[in-house]
């Protein structure tokens, strides 16, 4: 269950950080409280999955599934040019997330 519970916190950090971009500086009160619920489900999520899992591995997957969901979105939403080479290296990290999972 820990598992799960740490993706799905991963998938909000990159709701956060999408939130945090389009709140201009909070000055946009929609972005700015999607930022706060979504960093604050995504933080307990890490911090309940860290209960059963080392920091450093769970740290890394939420970091790593973040990073790559908000970059796909931002290239998906033509917000972020989309390149070969940038493709290749989120399926890096998505290859490194999924073999912290399997050595776990």
């Amino acid at each position: 269950m820990a598992w799960v519970i740490l993706v799905v916190s991963g998938a909000m950090e990159a709701v956060w950080a999408t939130a945090l971009g389009k709140s201009e500086g909070f000055s946009k009160l929609g972005p700015s409280v999607v930022f706060v619920i979504g960093c604050a489900l995504s933080m307990f999520g890490l911090a309940v999955a860290m209960k059963s899992l080392p920091v450093g591995t769970a740290y890394a997957v939420w970091v790593g599934i973040g990073a790559v969901l908000t970059v796909a979105y931002a290239m998906a939403t033509g917000e972020e040019p989309v390149s070969l080479a940038k493709v290749l290296l989120l399926l890096g990290i998505v290859g490194c997330v999924i073999g912290l999972k399997v050595l776990h």
